[in-house]
């Protein structure tokens, strides 16, 4: 019988009570804040980092997983008697982790030829960033504990991936505009007048949908995109940040709107929150166009 170990990064924002629950394995970005050094989902929660990103000197920046940490840690992986271990990883276009994955595990089978055979790894890049790609993980992590075959399980996460939406706005621009990895909302100038941009990542790049104008209006406006969008009854996921109330909004709109709740409400992470800014919401969905 397969024993498979299911692993991400820590940008995929999936609680620590679930990871712990469906034993995923969550590789974490080390993140450097006024010149120290932390490891996100270790050194503070995500409202913890909120209040860190709200008072530091200087924007902070993540750290790529390195091959070399990949390489441990499957080495650690393949030691506990593992036959498959799946790792997606963050966005390709926005870090070079899923290119250290690869690598590590060309090294592991150079040093373990014995293993290809008995221990397979397999790497995915969701394209994709914080639940958009930690929903599925999660979903992934309940059939491999169910013992679901590994093929159907690499069959829902392409499935997945490859449907896979998010809607998201930030009440604030500042951060996005200072780190620069969302381009289009740093070139966005419409905050001067008032209008916030509501973005989504096309083929793994940040594209605005829409502009809106003040803060009331970027939730009606994402509930409007969502509900045009989504598959019909599938399940959704709900990404908040550090004013609780404005989550609160999206999902109860979002509930009222297609009819029943989300699968999943998290808070956006380190990772996320240093490039959209702590005060962010989105929906994560499967997108009818990319059936």
């Amino acid at each position: 019988m397969n024993k498979i170990k299911i692993a991400t990064d820590s940008a995929c924002d999936i609680p620590a009570e679930l990871e712990i629950q469906y034993g995923i394995r969550i590789f974490p970005f080390a993140i450097t804040v006024d010149d120290q050094s932390f490891t996100e989902r270790m050194d503070f929660t995500p409202y913890e980092f909120y209040d860190v990103l709200k008072n530091c000197k200087k924007i902070p920046f993540t750290s790529q997983y390195t091959h070399m940490q990949f390489l441990e840690g499957f080495e650690e992986i393949y030691k506990e008697g593992y036959s498959d271990l799946i790792y997606v990883s963050i966005n390709s276009k926005g870090s070079n982790t899923y290119n250290n994955s690869l690598m590590a595990r060309e090294q592991f089978y150079e040093a373990h030829p014995e293993a290809k055979n008995t221990f397979r790894i397999h790497c995915l890049d969701s394209r994709s960033y914080c639940l958009g790609y930690g929903y599925p993980v999660l979903n992934a992590a309940k059939k491999a504990q169910r013992g679901a075959p590994v093929s159907e399980i690499l069959d829902y996460l392409q499935n997945w991936l490859k449907c896979s939406r998010i809607y998201f706005a930030s009440y604030s621009l500042e951060f996005a505009k200072k780190s620069g990895r969302i381009s289009c909302a740093a070139a966005f100038v419409g905050e001067l007048m008032g209008l916030k941009p509501i973005i989504t990542f096309e083929d793994g790049e940040s594209k605005i949908l829409d502009k809106v104008r003040g803060e009331k209006s970027i939730v009606p406006a994402i509930v409007k995109l969502a509900t045009q969008n989504m598959i019909p009854q599938t399940h959704y996921a709900i990404i908040t940040g550090s004013v609780k109330e404005h989550g609160e909004e999206l999902q109860a709109e979002m509930e009222k709107a297609v009819g029943y709740a989300p699968s999943l409400v998290a808070p956006a992470g380190a990772a996320i929150s240093i490039n959209a800014g702590p005060d962010v919401v989105a929906v994560v969905l499967k997108d009818k166009s990319k059936i």
